[in-house]
């Protein structure tokens, strides 16, 4: 049996991002009723997802650049492995964060108007958008990690890889 990695199924995104706002919007309330702070990240998170999608980036583009056809130099296959894993993590991890905020935000939402300070919604809004991007930056890159379909056959007894429900073929 073949272990392939299985492309991020946008379902699993949406159901992970409902759960952890459902947890974050849960906490929030538990945390008013004992007069605690709002349980948000600290905006230095931020830095740390950035780099985390600055990483995934170069990676992926090295992936993508060699699956585009510049193969000067030969493509570690273990590479373009992490590589897809590490953009699989960084769209869940980023899920995550971004329902954890958002589940944040609706219980927020009905004091708006009665708040003269704030600080702590911005600070949601940031981290609602960093989650976003760590998404976006790793459905983008697992994309990247794709082999085009092929226009002919391959040779009678090769075979890449086992191609997805869209017709593309995983690296690993």
């Amino acid at each position: 049996m073949r272990n392939t990695l299985r492309t991020i199924r946008p379902a699993w995104l949406v159901a992970v991002a409902i759960v952890a706002a459902a947890a974050g919007w849960f906490v929030n309330v538990m945390t008013s009723r004992a007069t605690l702070a709002t349980p948000v990240l600290p905006l230095s998170s931020l830095a740390t997802m950035g780099l985390i999608v600055v990483v995934t980036v170069i990676l992926g583009w090295k992936v993508r650049r060699w699956r585009d056809g510049d193969r000067k130099h030969e493509l570690n296959p273990l590479l373009a492995a992490r590589t897809v894993v590490l953009a699989q993590a960084c769209a869940y991890a980023g899920t995550v964060l971004f329902g954890w905020h958002a589940g944040l935000m609706v219980y927020q939402a009905p004091s708006l108007g009665l708040r003269s300070d704030f600080g702590v919604i911005w600070q949601i809004v940031a981290l609602l958008g960093g989650g976003a991007v760590m998404v976006v930056t790793g459905l983008v890159v697992e994309r990247f990690c794709k082999l085009p379909p092929e226009d002919e056959e391959p040779a009678e007894g090769v075979h890449r890889g086992k191609r997805d429900g869209r017709g593309e073929e995983e690296f690993a």
